[in-house]
């Protein structure tokens, strides 16, 4: 761990340690003695505690927009590609389950420019995806009769709570269960 860069033993840690106690729970001089830095080390790379937890989830985010973006402007019908994001959302989150259920689980606790500045940032995520199915519905592949941002709001509300269900361990990895939450948000748009 020593030879990791500071910011990320940072964020590791302190990933870790609001999995285990909470965000509330966590003080700032824990972080920096499990990341064996000083105050002025993490205050250099972090403003706040609320900084560092915006961070956990924003590298989520960030990653997953990039695939989103290869993947709807990649090839393929709107099928085929909203099928490809449906899964892969859930893949990536499922993967970073750690930093999407600390952030789920504290996003209430951030200041409240801190969380105008997440809800942005993951409603450009949720309107590119929201594009997808836009595109389906204009070309008559996906049925037209359910707006598409309600179609996006469903989806979600079932990838963000993967956190209170999916377990590494079970039965599915994170790929399979991504496919399946593919397949029934396919199911639903096909028209007829």
């Amino acid at each position: 761990m020593r030879d990791e860069p500071v910011r990320q033993r940072l964020l590791s840690e302190a990933t870790r340690l609001f999995a285990e106690q909470g965000f509330e729970s966590t003080s700032v001089q824990e972080i920096v003695v499990a990341a064996g830095v000083t105050k002025g080390a993490m205050y250099h790379y972090f403003d706040s505690k609320d900084d560092l937890l915006h961070e956990i989830y924003a590298r989520v985010l960030r990653m997953q927009m990039d695939r989103l973006t290869q993947i709807a402007d990649g090839p393929g019908t709107v099928a085929e590609r909203l099928f490809r994001a449906a899964a892969d959302v859930v893949a990536t989150t499922t993967e970073n389950l750690d930093d999407s259920k600390i952030f789920f689980r504290s996003m209430h606790l951030l200041a409240p420019q801190t969380q105008k500045t997440v809800r942005a940032e993951r409603r450009r995520y949720h309107e590119r995806f929201r594009d997808l199915v836009a595109e389906g519905q204009r070309e008559g592949v996906f049925r037209d009769d359910i707006p598409a941002d309600i179609v996006v709001d469903y989806f979600f509300g079932s990838v963000h709570h993967l956190g209170t269900w999916y377990r590494a361990d079970g039965p599915l990895t994170g790929a399979q269960v991504g496919e399946h939450f593919a397949e029934l948000l396919l199911a639903s748009l096909r028209p007829g």
